[in-house]
C-alpha cells in the first residue's frame, strides 16, 4: 500500500498493473498526523483498543481500522464489564463482541464488577475504582506480552471536563495536566507496555458525526445522562454554556492549558534548575530516610520550589494525607517560625495550636525543632500517630444534598436525595425525611456528652456507650463521624439507624441518604 496522497486524500493500493483508491475520512487523516507527531503508535505494535461500546471508543476502533495498514499495526479489542448497570452492561459486552467479530479482531474480555456497597452515590469514587480495575487488566495484557499498547478514547471534551473539575476541587500544575496522552506501564524500573490516548485533540461531536456517516451504531450509557453526578453536570450544562457564551475555542484552550501544565510538570520532575542547584534530589532522599526536612536549605529556595519540595516530602512521608495548598502554606509558615503567631484559617486542613507544632488530619503533627548536626539547624518532622495526644477533632459543613471530603477519615461523606424504593432493604433505616432536613448539616467526630437515639431502641444513649458496644477503640472510635442539624441535634451516626422522629416515612418516594464513601473525591 502506498501512502496517503496529499492531492487526492485517498490511500493507494497497487496490485499488479491496477491501482485502487480507498477514500479516507478527514478524521483518519488527522489521527494519522497526531499519532506520527507523538510517536505514540509505531509499526509492529500490537494495539488493543479499549472499547466500552460508547461512541468515542467505537469511533477510535473504526479510525484505527482505516489506518492499521498504513501504520503497520495489529489490532485487537479489549472490553471490561463492571456490571454497574446490570443487563445494560451485559448488552454493552455483547455489542462489543459482535463488533470485534465483524472485523475479525481478537477480543479480550474481563468481568470486573465494582463493589458499589461502599462507593455508590458519588460518581468520582465509582469511576476511580472502575479505572483501577481497567488499568489492572490492561497492564496484565501488556505484561503477558499479548499487546504492546492499549489505546483508549479520551477526547478533548474529557480533557476540558477534567481540567474544570480539578479547578473546582482545588489543584496545582500537576492537576491541571489532567488526562495524559501516554502512560508507560512499568515494574521495578522496567517498561513493558503503554497506554495511549490518541483522541485528546478530537471533539466528541465530530466522532459521532463520523460514525453516523459510516452508518455505525454505538451504545449509550444511561448513567452519563444523570446530572446528579458532578461530571455530568459539567458535561451537559457547563461545557455547553461555555461553548455558547465564549465560543468552542474555549474548550480547545482548556486542552492547551493541560498540555502546557503537563510540560511544566515534566520539567519540574526532571529537576528544576533552581531546585537542583540547592541539592533538592539529595534533600528528598534524606527526607524519605530521616522523616525530617532541613529548614535552612528549604527557605533558601524560591517560593515555587519550596512548595514543591514540601509537597513531595509530605507525599513521601505521609502518602495517605490529603495535601492542599493551605496545608503547604501552613507548613512553610511553620518552617519560617510564624505559624504560632497567626490564627488558624478556618478553611484550613491543619490546625494551629500554640508552640512549634501544626496539627494534621488523622492525629499527626508537623513539628519544628532545633537539633545539632554539627551546627544549630531547624528540622520539620512528622510526629507519628499517637506520639502526642489523641487524634485531632474535625468538623465540616455539608450541604444537603451535597458531599464533603473528610481527610481525617480518608473518605468523603455525602447527603444525597434518593429514590427510597431503590435503596437496599437493609439500609433503609438510614433514610432521613426529605421534608424535615435542613439545607446544611455539620459533619464532625463525636464529642463527650453527645447522645444519639437510633430508631427501634428504648431511649437516647451516650455515643461513647454506643461505640463501646461496637467494640470501637483508639483512633477509629475517636474519629467516628456524626451529623448535627440545627434544632435537631444528632441526626446521623455512621453505621446506626437514624432517629425514628427523623426517619423517612413509609411510602415516601424520596429521602435523604447520608453515607460515608470510601476514598476522597
Amino acid at each position: 500500500m502506498k501512502p496517503l496522497s496529499p492531492a487526492t486524500g485517498y490511500w493507494q493500493l497497487a496490485t499488479g498493473f491496477l491501482l485502487y483508491h480507498f477514500s479516507v475520512h478527514e478524521l483518519a487523516e488527522r489521527l494519522l498526523k497526531t499519532i506520527r507527531k507523538q510517536g505514540s503508535i509505531r509499526a509492529g505494535d500490537r494495539v488493543a483498543v479499549a472499547v466500552s461500546g460508547g461512541a468515542d471508543s467505537v469511533a477510535l476502533l473504526c479510525l484505527l481500522l482505516e489506518l492499521r495498514a498504513e501504520l503497520g499495526i495489529v489490532l485487537s479489542v479489549a472490553h471490561v464489564n463492571h456490571k454497574l448497570r446490570g443487563k445494560e452492561s451485559d448488552e454493552d459486552a455483547r455489542f462489543v463482541a459482535k463488533l470485534a467479530r465483524q472485523h475479525g479482531l481478537e477480543l479480550d474480555v474481563r468481568d470486573a464488577p465494582v463493589d458499589g456497597s461502599h462507593i455508590s452515590g458519588i460518581r468520582s469514587g465509582i469511576e476511580a475504582a472502575a479505572r483501577e480495575l481497567r488499568h489492572g487488566f490492561f497492564r496484565q495484557l501488556a505484561r503477558e506480552g499479548r499487546v504492546t499498547k492499549v489505546a483508549t478514547a479520551h477526547t478533548l471534551d474529557d480533557q476540558a471536563e477534567t481540567v474544570l473539575l480539578r479547578i473546582f476541587r482545588g489543584t496545582g500544575i500537576r492537576g491541571l495536566s489532567a488526562v495524559h496522552p501516554r502512560i508507560v506501564f512499568e515494574e521495578q524500573g522496567r517498561a513493558f507496555g503503554e497506554l495511549v490516548r490518541p483522541l485528546l485533540s478530537f471533539r466528541r461531536v465530530a466522532l459521532r458525526e463520523f460514525l453516523r456517516e459510516r452508518g455505525q451504531s454505538w451504545r449509550e450509557d444511561s448513567s452519563n445522562r444523570d446530572i446528579a453526578f458532578l461530571r455530568n453536570r459539567v458535561r451537559h450544562r457547563l461545557l455547553t454554556m461555555i461553548g455558547e457564551e465564549f465560543g468552542e475555542a474555549a474548550i480547545e484552550h482548556m486542552g492547551e492549558l493541560a498540555e502546557i501544565a503537563r510540560a511544566e510538570e515534566e520539567h519540574w520532575e526532571r529537576g528544576h534548575p533552581e531546585v537542583r542547584g540547592q541539592g533538592a534530589g539529595d534533600q528528598t532522599r534524606q527526607a524519605a530516610a530521616l522523616r525530617g526536612l532541613a529548614v535552612a536549605p528549604l527557605l533558601a529556595l524560591p517560593l515555587a520550589a519550596q512548595r514543591r519540595l514540601v509537597r513531595g516530602w509530605l507525599e513521601t512521608n505521609a502518602p495517605d494525607l490529603s495535601i492542599s495548598f493551605r496545608l503547604i502554606e501552613e507548613a512553610l509558615e511553620l518552617a519560617r517560625g510564624s505559624a504560632d503567631q497567626r490564627p488558624a484559617d478556618k478553611r484550613s486542613t491543619g490546625k494551629r495550636p500554640a508552640g512549634k507544632r501544626l496539627e494534621l488530619p488523622g492525629g499527626r503533627n508537623l513539628l519544628r525543632r532545633n537539633v545539632r548536626l554539627g551546627r544549630q539547624e531547624l528540622l520539620l518532622e512528622l510526629e507519628p500517630f499517637g506520639a502526642h495526644g489523641e487524634a485531632a477533632d474535625y468538623e465540616y459543613p455539608l450541604a444537603v444534598p451535597g458531599a464533603v471530603e473528610v481527610p481525617e477519615l480518608g473518605a468523603c461523606i455525602e447527603a444525597r436525595v434518593v429514590d427510597a424504593g431503590g435503596v437496599p432493604e437493609g439500609e433503609r433505616g438510614q433514610l432521613l425525611d426529605l421534608g424535615r432536613m435542613p439545607k446544611e448539616v455539620l459533619i464532625r467526630n463525636w464529642r463527650a456528652g453527645d447522645r444519639f437515639w437510633p430508631a427501634h431502641t428504648a431511649a437516647a444513649r451516650k455515643v461513647k456507650e454506643l461505640l463501646s458496644d461496637r467494640h470501637a477503640t483508639g483512633a477509629e472510635k475517636k474519629l467516628w463521624p456524626v451529623a448535627i442539624a440545627e434544632g435537631c441535634g444528632l441526626v446521623w451516626m455512621r453505621g446506626f439507624a437514624v432517629p425514628a422522629a427523623l426517619r423517612s416515612p413509609a411510602g415516601a418516594s424520596q429521602a435523604i441518604w447520608i453515607r460515608e464513601i470510601a476514598g476522597m473525591m
